[in-house]
């Protein structure tokens, strides 16, 4: 009767000590281990009345008591010590700090010209937003054409609030123009609902590219081979020349720049489902914005050339030759990179008076030699 007693007490308090364990693991985030924290838990309170019974009289039982116990707490550590090993494998980066690219700031890392502006606004300024791989262009252009002062990121005439917000501040009147590649489909679709006419006015040529572990065995793809991993018909890197593993394949979410060239690239080709921890947030989550963008060596992932070159810089990662030719600004030049895309100003009927000033002097050969001096190709010859 007292064994049955003291078995008792100690049930409550080592459930108390487990619970109390298990609400740490809750606060600091290590879900995984909550399994190992109940399995160890668990395995203590048996033995302990193991020895309070005398369960332990011969060998045999010792024998069956340690194996189960062993399989138990091996089975239960395998997730955590999984995951442990998942957050050791260094992210391709981590988010570029926009801070660095803010006009008229100090140390910042804009471009500038050479001569004054052939432009300079003094009011009505046009309000900004946009991608954020083009944040070093339209801030190039804001510190060109408007006058000093500070331009917070979130909050003043040159946003940049990513791809999909920009187009839903633009849609709802919220700017006046955005700097992006060209809008989804589900994009379009708003706008029409809202009643606004989105008008694309061409300033600059980008490459979109796809990138592997810098171990990775492969140094190319075909078209239609990106075309067959991205629908699941190609699932394992030996059938692309490369190790036997199977493709880790990211994503972007929908309505994102890079996700919305991977789905004009793929045409009526069906994308696949992404397992979720294969879906990136961030433009720097996919090279570290992708769940985060771990560096795995069987992964592959997509950006634009100079988001991944310029402004992360990485070489943990290398961009793959698509169809025997590299992204580079000739190659993008002269169209022979296969992928190569123009980049916006999307207006959506402002009146604004300073919009098309400001449009036309991007367009200008001034204007046009700032896109070129930021590291983009420009979409006219700057020597005209």
């Amino acid at each position: 009767m007292t064994n049955i007693f003291v078995s008792i007490i100690v049930f409550f308090v080592l459930c108390f000590f487990t619970f109390g364990v298990v609400f740490m693991a809750l606060l600091i985030g290590n879900f995984e281990w909550i399994p190992f924290i109940i399995i160890f838990a668990i395995f203590l309170y048996l033995l302990f009345l193991a020895f309070l019974f005398r369960y332990f009289k011969t060998k045999k039982r010792i024998i069956w008591f340690v194996v189960i116990s062993c399989v138990a707490i091996s089975a239960s550590s395998i997730w955590p010590i999984y995951q442990k090993y998942v957050e050791n494998i260094p992210t391709v980066s981590a988010e570029v700090n926009i801070y660095e690219y803010m006009p008229f700031e100090e140390n910042s890392k804009v471009v500038t010209l050479e001569e004054e502006a052939t432009l300079q606004l003094s009011d009505s300024l046009p309000i900004m937003d946009g991608a954020t791989a083009l944040y070093p262009i339209y801030s190039a252009i804001a510190q060109a054409t408007y006058p000093k002062k500070e331009y917070d990121p979130y909050n003043s005439e040159v946003m940049v609030n990513t791809t999909p917000e920009a187009y839903e501040n633009l849609i709802y009147g919220k700017v006046d123009m955005i700097f992006v590649n060209e809008p989804s489909q589900k994009q379009l679709q708003r706008a029409k609902e809202k009643g606004v006419e989105l008008k694309l006015i061409p300033i600059g040529k980008e490459a979109f590219v796809f990138f592997v572990n810098q171990k990775n065995e492969v140094d190319g793809l075909t078209l239609q081979q990106i075309k067959d991993i991205y629908s699941g018909k190609i699932t394992n890197w030996k059938e692309l020349g490369g190790k036997n593993e199977p493709i880790r394949a990211y994503q972007r979410p929908e309505d994102s720049g890079s996700q919305t060239s991977l789905q004009s690239l793929m045409g009526d080709t069906s994308i696949m489902d992404a397992p979720r921890e294969n879906v990136a947030s961030g433009m720097g989550e996919i090279i570290s914005e992708v769940a985060q963008y771990r560096n795995f060596e069987n992964a592959i992932g997509y950006t634009f050339r100079y988001y991944s070159q310029e402004m992360v810089g990485n070489n943990q990662i290398k961009l793959l030759a698509i169809d025997g030719v590299s992204p580079t600004k000739e190659t993008i030049r002269s169209g022979e990179y296969p992928i190569t895309g123009e980049f916006y100003i999307v207006t959506a009927g402002t009146e604004n008076p300073n919009v098309n000033k400001l449009i036309d002097w991007v367009l200008s050969p001034q204007g046009q030699q700032l896109i070129e001096k930021v590291g983009y190709v420009p979409i006219n010859n700057v020597d005209e």
